[in-house]
């Protein structure tokens, strides 16, 4: 009789609750109550506490997700999950970073990352993220572009297991410039980033997610902000994961803020965050599967 062969081990969480002010505690205790196939320790305990000042929330905040970052990268735990946190509130506390994914792409050693919104079968990263829509015009380049579809691509290789990944360029523009009629950016920058990553595009924003939602891209690269969670949350309010891309480890987050207006109240919802622990175990075990020639990041 052959030898039993032991189980493989259940992946490691380390969960983050976010601001203790904010629903970001609820949230997480209503998403542990259905069962979850994996290993889950809470950074930064469970306290619903609005009376703590915005500087004490936004540090410990931050000091929760460093130490969550500390144990993903010293290989104690195969993915993060944070909760939502107040911008503002880790600003006060003397954290200067945009956001979450800036911050972790920092305590990895200033690694080049990418924000990807999923619900469903839509995928959207974003090639610029929490900047005024002004200064978009002069941040978004051809390079900046590449580089988020590389990363991309590397993700949707290793974590997905999708071998030969298929994206697509959303435009900048109304119908990609019109020819120049209204805009030459689509023509000038974007158009040889989608040809440089072999992807469609630039594609008009009122087509290729509807493309997308279709199966016929595996994500699609929006060049800014707005454009992209406008997409993911019409399609899937409530179910939608924010992932980290890029990062030596996985990082998920739900796609919504701390939601002070209804904190307490005991009525959010906890869709999203139960679905950033459920992506978080699924790419956690994809990562441990995956063959030795996907465990490295593809060359940027």
């Amino acid at each position: 009789m052959a030898p039993l062969r032991p189980l493989p081990a259940r992946p490691r969480l380390a969960v983050v609750v976010g601001d203790a002010r904010g629903i970001g505690p609820e949230v997480v205790r209503k998403a542990m109550r259905q069962p979850l196939n994996a290993e889950v320790q809470i950074v930064g305990g469970w306290d619903d506490d609005g009376e703590r000042s915005e500087l004490e929330a936004g540090r410990a905040a931050a000091q929760s997700i460093e130490a969550a970052a500390r144990q993903a990268l010293a290989g104690q735990v195969d993915a993060i999950v944070t909760g939502p946190v107040h911008k503002q509130a880790l600003h006060t506390a003397g954290y200067q970073y945009p956001g979450v994914t800036e911050f972790l792409a920092h305590l990895a050693g200033d690694v080049p990352v990418a924000m990807m919104l999923a619900t469903g079968r839509l995928r959207v990263v974003l090639v610029t993220t929490h900047l005024p829509l002004r200064d978009v015009v002069s941040t978004i380049s051809t390079e900046r572009i590449v580089q988020a579809g590389r990363i991309t691509t590397d993700a949707l290789q290793r974590w997905w297991g999708i071998a030969e990944p298929r994206l697509a360029v959303c435009a900048l523009n109304p119908h990609a410039g019109e020819g120049g009629l209204f805009g030459d950016e689509d023509e000038r920058v974007l158009h040889p980033a989608a040809t440089a990553l072999g992807a469609a595009g630039p594609l008009s924003a009122d087509t290729v997610f509807v493309k997308a939602l279709r199966g016929e891209f595996d994500a699609v690269l929006a060049p800014y902000h707005d454009v992209g969670m406008t997409a993911v949350k019409v399609s899937g309010f409530g179910t939608g994961v924010n992932v980290t891309l890029g990062l030596p480890f996985i990082r998920t987050a739900p796609d919504h803020g701390t939601a002070f207006d209804i904190a307490g109240k005991g009525v959010a919802d906890a869709g999203s965050m139960r679905a950033a622990l459920e992506l978080a175990v699924q790419l956690a075990e994809a990562k441990r599967d995956a063959p030795a020639s996907r465990s490295a990041p593809a060359p940027a």
